[in-house]
């Protein structure tokens, strides 16, 4: 894929990883989308990068995602990536039972319903493109989870199988399958900044995209990224001795 001369949807995009991405990709000479719940904080990113576009979109909600979709490939017909990058990360504690499931449905709708149904939606208008992409943000815990984050990390793991099923599938078309792993990121989504003895299992959000950039430029379609390196060749040497 080129770095330049693609026009770009990016869910969440307008905070952390998402707006970080945004302004690169905007520099590096593309077109930039994004969508998020919140117009005040779209407004926001739109003030910081003028040359964004901006909708508001619940992405929870089924007809908002018809609703974007519609919009978006009307509107911008040389669309030809889709980034599901938009996460909720949230502490669940089984021992209470069900009391932390309460915004679990919405955890799960963000970070894997949403994809779902976006990629789903995207992949007509994606195909009539001489070359697309769709890149899923997961997460080093697709494949070693958190306890702390069971259902976070459960999203990611099937966000990381989805990546690969689709890949297959979609295989003879135009379109290509990216998957990026990163590890704790210092964003919102983490909530705090790392304590010093952590640091080095955070990333920014800098270099997370400069990570992502590089694997879209290079066609790698999957990559996991600074400490998730770990987790993803704990997974590789598992399946290896599960395949001898």
């Amino acid at each position: 894929m080129k770095k330049s001369g693609n026009t770009i949807l990016i869910t969440g995009g307008a905070t952390g990883i998402g707006l970080t991405l945004s302004k690169a990709f905007l520099e590096n000479g593309n077109e930039v989308i994004i969508c998020g719940r919140r117009r005040e904080k779209l407004q926001v990113a739109k003030s910081r990068l003028p040359d964004l576009h901006i909708k508001v979109c619940d992405i929870t909600n089924k007809r908002s995602r018809l609703t974007l979709v519609e919009w978006a490939t009307k509107r911008f017909k040389s669309l030809n990536v889709l980034i599901n990058n938009a996460g909720i990360q949230r502490s669940v504690d089984f021992t209470r039972g069900p009391k932390d499931l309460i915004m679990a449905e919405a955890e799960i709708a963000v970070n894997l319903t949403a994809p779902i149904q976006l990629s789903a939606l995207m992949i007509p208008h994606l195909r009539r493109q001489k070359q697309s992409a769709i890149i899923n943000i997961s997460s080093g815990l697709a494949f070693t989870p958190l306890a702390d984050v069971p259902i976070y990390s459960a999203t990611k793991a099937a966000v990381h199988s989805l990546s690969l099923s689709m890949r297959h599938q979609l295989r003879n078309t135009p379109i290509r399958i990216f998957e990026i792993a990163p590890p704790m990121v210092s964003t919102a989504l983490s909530g705090q900044r790392p304590r010093p003895e952590e640091a080095e299992l955070y990333m920014s959000a800098e270099e997370v995209v400069q990570g992502i950039l590089k694997a879209f430029e290079r066609n790698i379609y999957e990559v996991a990224l600074g400490a998730a390196v770990h987790l993803h060749r704990k997974r590789d040497a598992l399946f290896s001795a599960i395949n001898q």
